[in-house]
């Protein structure tokens, strides 16, 4: 069978064995031991031996004295069978026994028994030996012991962390949910009842005229809310900790109970929590927990937990707070938006008209009736404008951006204007990576909706362009051209005129963007949008 020659560099390297040097002097100490042990036995064999082959030796040198010699050859004979026997026996106590115990203790230690002992002779080296690895298994179970205990320990530690993250989590899941701040609160009180096993919860906001006031609450009767809804921070445990910060723990209700002049509840809880609600350091409320056992046996961590769900609930409440004045603030921009369109779509009709009506009293004052009849046509006509304007105004607020998004929007109203006016619009998108935020779609589609408007109304144009492009820096430029008459000068138009143009150039600036006009009478108009959208922006809406 012929074998193939290991390449070189092939054998895996072996870890280098530790050698163990022996200890100092074991030589003499060994001997002392067989001296000890085997000497005198083995010297006496030895004379022994040297008194048999003696007496041999003469047995046969001088046959006339055999018969004086062999009971003394017998003699030596058994003798020299007790001291064999002797030492066997001392081999057996002092070394074979006492190896056997030590084997029979390894294979035991080995097996998990810690309890495993050697017997100790009542002399000899290995007295001290088996005294030494009793010891040894001493301080091994006991220190199995201690690491046994430590780690039930950070076991029971790391499961208490565990359902530390796990609470953590389903509170801020829990708070954020979309909906109303008395939902989202709500959500969080259920949760984290069922979390902590608490029977009652609630929560309570810091007033700025020195109160905490009732907010939410889960497991209190309805009176007691009602006359606990709002509480001077001086008196109670829930104004101090809203005042100073820190958790606060007393026996039961019955302090507040006396404050309220009602039992919180039917049977009393064993403590009463109070944990401030913190947001970037500042405490804005407290929230309340009725534990039907002391908040110690929650967990050592309890009170980082307790403050950490202090601070998620303190983030909910400012986001809540802060979603509601965003929406106030939108809804006051939207009004102004909504106020400058009617101004700018109803403005030249109603000026018209009014001029109209002045006409027609001075007609028929001085009884012209056929001029009267004309202005009443004007007249008609003017009010069917307004009409038309007033309904285009309310299309515009119904009409939403398209699911799909802005280009799906856009190609949808430019369609509907085109079959409505007559006029050719031919709308090219030419956007690579469409990363706006709804926001800024919405601006867009508006500033194409006051565009298109314009055209409609003032232009008389036959065509119209949009055209919508995008470069790999986030730049974008809107476009919107016709072919009509072009705008009229400012000094030259009449109150009410040019507010599109106002309303436009503002959305432009939310965007933010710069809003460019072009136009000369006789040669149409041209309005170019152009703006920029951040980086992190860009990321955020893919």
């Amino acid at each position: 069978m012929s074998t193939t020659p290991e390449p070189a560099g092939s054998r895996i390297a072996q870890p280098p064995t530790l050698t163990i040097s022996p200890a100092a002097d074991w030589r003499r100490k060994t001997r002392t031991i067989l001296l000890k042990r085997l000497a005198l036995p083995l010297l006496g064999l030895a004379l022994i031996f040297t008194g048999i082959g003696g007496g041999s030796i003469a047995t046969i040198t001088f046959p006339q004295y055999t018969e004086m010699l062999y009971p003394v050859l017998v003699l030596l004979g058994l003798a020299s069978a007790g001291i064999v026997w002797l030492i066997i026996a001392r081999i057996r106590r002092d070394l074979m026994e006492p190896l056997s115990h030590l084997r029979n203790w390894s294979l035991r230690m080995r097996g998990g028994n810690l309890s495993a002992r050697i017997p100790v002779p009542e002399r000899g080296e290995f007295r001290e030996l088996a005294q030494d690895i009793n010891r040894l298994s001493d301080e091994l179970k006991s220190l199995t012991m201690d690491m046994d205990t430590n780690v039930r320990a950070q076991t029971v530690r790391l499961a208490r962390k565990t359902q530390s993250l796990d609470i953590l989590y389903d509170v801020a899941s829990s708070l954020s949910q979309p909906g109303d701040l008395d939902k989202l609160l709500e959500s969080f009180l259920d949760t984290f009842i069922e979390l902590v096993d608490a029977r009652a919860a609630t929560v309570r906001m810091l007033t700025d005229d020195g109160h905490t006031r009732l907010v939410a609450s889960r497991g209190l009767a309805a009176d007691v809310v009602e006359k606990d809804r709002l509480m001077d921070t001086s008196l109670c445990q829930c104004g101090w900790a809203s005042k100073q910060g820190g958790i606060r723990t007393q026996r039961g209700t019955h302090p507040c109970a006396k404050l309220l002049g009602v039992p919180m509840l039917k049977r009393d809880c064993q403590e009463f929590v109070v944990v401030p609600v913190t947001y970037q350091d500042r405490i804005v409320g407290v929230y309340n927990l009725f534990l039907d056992r002391p908040m110690s046996a929650l967990g050592e961590d309890i009170h980082d937990l307790l403050n950490s769900v202090g601070k998620h609930l303190g983030l909910a409440l400012e986001k809540s707070r802060l979603d509601n004045q965003a929406r106030q603030i939108a809804i006051m921009e939207e009004r102004n938006i909504i106020g400058n369109e009617l101004h700018d779509s109803l403005a030249q009709v109603l000026v018209s008209m009014r001029l109209q009506v002045k006409m027609l009293g001075e007609s028929l004052h001085k009884k012209e009736l056929r001029t009267a009849q004309s202005e009443v046509r004007h007249l008609r006509t003017a009010i069917d404008e307004a009409h038309v304007s007033l309904r285009e105004l309310l299309a515009t607020y119904r009409l939403k951006i398209d699911e799909r998004g802005l280009i799906p929007a856009v190609a949808g109203m430019v369609e509907r204007f085109t079959q409505e006016t007559g006029v050719n619009v031919y709308f090219q998108n030419e956007c690579q990576k469409f990363t706006l935020t709804p926001l800024q779609e919405s601006q867009v589609f508006h500033i194409v909706k006051e565009a298109l408007s314009n055209i409609r109304k003032h232009s008389h144009a036959c065509n119209a362009r949009i055209l919508f492009s995008n470069d790999s820096h986030g730049n974008y430029t809107l476009m919107i051209e016709d072919d009509g008459e072009g705008i009229a000068p400012v000094s030259g138009s009449l109150p009410g005129e040019h507010i599109g143009l106002s309303v436009m150039r503002e959305r432009a600036e939310r965007l933010p963007g710069e809003l460019t006009i072009e136009s000369e009478p006789g040669e149409g108009t041209r309005i170019v949008l152009s703006f920029s959208v951040a980086p992190h922006q860009s990321t955020a809406a893919k």
